[in-house]
């Protein structure tokens, strides 16, 4: 009887402490998860080999880009003269950033798989429709083929000047790693302003205070 009465008891207690253990395991995850949750993306100090893409998951308030926690800020260029590099129009041609400049000048750095690049370019041409008389319009793009760097802007509205950055000179002289930027030239080659995306009210504003 005290036999049955041991081996009972110690059945139990195994029980209860495998599911105790179970109990803290399940409660360590959930937390070492809520507190990866409230690190904005981070991944956490965890060492584990497991896969975690499931909580990598990214919701946003409203629709718009993603940008990598990981990019950097862009360098501040405001005030500083236009940098001297080399670009190249779509038929590959050469071309020196010192023969953008001798009017007032726009210059949007974008590409066709960035969302906000792709949603600014109809305002740019709307805009450019107003003022492409007195202000120089010119789109710089770093990686699109000559094709789709016309084509991808053609569809928005875009008949202004787009020329490209195939080696990264003059986006890197820029000091650039988050798309899209636009800076705003006077005719002596000083940058006096530096955005990022931009809607046609402020384009135009910018635009505006650019002529004055």
């Amino acid at each position: 009887m005290n036999r049955r009465l041991f081996l009972g008891s110690l059945g139990a207690a195994v029980v209860v402490s495998v599911a105790g253990g179970f109990a803290l395991s399940r409660a360590g995850n959930d937390n070492y998860n809520d507190n990866d949750n409230d690190n904005d993306g981070d991944s956490g100090t965890g060492t584990g080999t497991g896969d975690d893409s499931a909580g990598d998951q990214v919701e946003m308030d409203q629709p718009g880009g993603v940008q990598d926690p990981t990019i950097g800020t862009n360098a501040a260029v405001t005030g500083t003269p236009l940098p001297v590099v080399d670009v190249e129009d779509n038929d590959g041609n050469t071309i020196s950033t010192v023969d953008l400049i001798g009017q007032p000048l726009i210059i949007n750095f974008w590409f066709s798989t960035c969302p906000p690049c792709k949603k600014e370019l109809p305002e740019f041409a709307k805009v450019h429709g107003e003022l492409g008389d007195e202000i120089r319009f010119v789109g710089i793009n770093p990686s699109d083929s000559p094709e789709t760097n016309h084509d991808f802007a053609a569809d928005r509205g875009v008949t202004y000047e787009l020329l490209r950055d195939p080696d990264g000179s003059f986006t890197d002289a820029v000091g650039i790693s988050a798309f899209p930027v636009t800076l705003f030239v006077r005719p002596d080659g000083g940058i006096v302003r530096q955005t990022g995306e931009l809607d046609e009210t402020e384009l135009r504003r910018y635009a505006t205070e650019l002529l004055s």
